[in-house]
């Protein structure tokens, strides 16, 4: 054997899969990149996407479940969580002792939340009061327009959906920064001190109210539109959830359309792949779960994060239904911790180890662990369910590969994977790189979307 043949044998090493993929493949990813565009814009808050999923869920013959109700073998169902989190699962005839097929993914992203108490008026102009939501780098919400979306549960109970700046026809909101004329002693500050959180104020209007003379006579007038609009008093505020997101749209990048800008592909894009490869795969005798969690940004906690305990109750629910004895069947069971990672990035590649690192169109990312520095706040998959889940993709044709989020010392990051670990379920990270990670307007590949949808496909199938 020559040493080329040797190589090719056994050697590993990142493939791009535009190598191997054929053209009605490639189609069909570029086809499939479409539909995930409308999720995307449709989806920018998780109350939007959870409400999008159960409108897909619906249409897929799911059925809304309550906790008690009645469950039968080779029924769908979701189970809506406060619309802020959405379970999804059918239950299959095999003997559910042999384990579920769990795929987890979160559908929260980074943005800019107001205040409970956020509008107040200054120097002629009204204004909104933040407090950033997850890991953020602040400078990078100044000077990009803004869209407005939320719910406000008024204090009769009445609830309002909000929606501003999304249409063309509709205003946008805006934070201010410094001018690079008068920016001489911003510019001496680190990245990390040029904005400050409570820098990050939204501009909302200008305009007074003009009956007659009184103080604060902007925030009067933008409560008086609230009002007429909303029904809103000030004091609404403080029972809402209001969030000030990109007001951009999903857009393809380059000359051939070969990835895909826009807000929230963390961890969107996993959502996504993952739900339509639930209600692709029909023809299964699996038990098989599609979580969508909240508040993964901020560590999963809370009613809908991934740590409370109504997934293990669902899933307790199913075992009641089956017969199955719940302890045996979390250790027998096997999950996807659905979340992206850190793309190589060649402007930026002194925080990247090259050899364990992800790359755009190099297909689904597996890793390991997550965590930062010493593996520290990870779970850590065995080598024997790794194992697994890379023969699953090989034979079944998935590019794939493997990696670590940046260098050892850099820093690092969480996912939920930790906490499906926790109750005793084989768990690892796969997902998608992606390019820009928690900024405003981050990037994918088309091809990578398309072979996180396949490997969940083969993984439920």
């Amino acid at each position: 054997m020559n040493a080329k043949e040797l190589k090719e044998q056994l050697e590993y090493k990142n493939k791009s899969a535009f190598e191997s993929i054929s053209e009605d493949e490639l189609e069909r990813s570029f086809a499939y990149a479409e539909s995930y565009k409308l999720f995307l814009d449709s989806s920018k808050t998780e109350r939007e996407a959870v409400r999008y999923a159960v409108e897909m869920a619906e249409r897929n013959g799911y059925a809304e479940y309550r906790l008690g109700d009645e469950l039968s073998e080779g029924g769908k169902y979701y189970y809506n969580n406060r619309g802020k989190q959405l379970i999804l699962f059918r239950i299959g005839e095999e003997p559910l002792e042999k384990g579920a097929y769990i795929m987890a993914a979160h559908i929260d992203s980074p943005r800019l939340d107001l205040k409970q108490n956020p509008l107040y008026e200054d120097s002629g102009f009204g204004l909104f009061k933040t407090h950033y939501y997850g890991g953020i780098k602040k400078y990078q919400w100044t000077t990009v327009p803004l869209a407005l979306h939320g719910v406000v549960i008024r204090d009769n109970g009445s609830r309002v959906d909000i929606c501003i700046g999304e249409e063309e026809d509709e205003p946008i909101f805006y934070i201010s920064d410094l001018l690079p004329h008068l920016a001489k002693d911003q510019m001496t500050k680190s990245l990390a001190e040029g904005i400050t959180g409570e820098g990050l104020n939204i501009i909302v209007g200008s305009e007074p109210y003009r009956e007659e003379e009184t103080s604060g006579a902007i925030k009067l007038n933008l409560l008086r539109i609230l009002n007429e609009k909303y029904g809103m008093r000030e004091e609404d505020f403080i029972s809402a959830e209001l969030t000030a997101v990109p007001a951009m749209r999903a857009r393809d990048i380059g000359l051939d359309r070969s990835l895909i800008a826009g807000y929230g592909h963390d961890d969107r894009v996993c959502a996504y792949s993952e739900i339509t490869a639930l209600f692709d795969t029909e023809n299964t005798t699996k038990t098989v779960f599609a979580v969508l969690a909240d508040k993964e940004e901020i560590g999963s906690d809370g009613v809908t994060g991934m740590q409370s305990e109504i997934f293990g109750d669902i899933l307790w629910e199913v075992c009641e239904a089956k017969n199955a004895n719940y302890r045996v069947v979390k250790a027998n069971s096997k999950c996807l911790s659905a979340d992206v990672n850190a793309a190589f990035d060649p402007n930026y590649p002194e925080v990247l180890e090259k050899r364990n690192a992800s790359y755009a169109n190099c297909g689904v990312v597996l890793s390991k662990f997550t965590g930062s520095r010493g593996k520290s706040g990870t779970s850590d998959a065995t080598s024997e369910f790794t194992a697994y889940v890379r023969n699953l993709l090989n034979k079944n044709g998935v590019v794939w590969q493997m990696a670590e989020l940046g260098k050892v010392d850099q820093g690092g990051g969480g996912t939920v994977a930790k906490f499906l670990a926790n109750m005793n379920i084989d768990t690892i990270d796969v997902g998608v790189p992606v390019i820009s990670m928690h900024a405003p307007y981050e990037a994918i590949s088309k091809l990578d979307l398309y072979m996180t949808y396949r490997a969940f496909c083969a993984f439920i199938a």
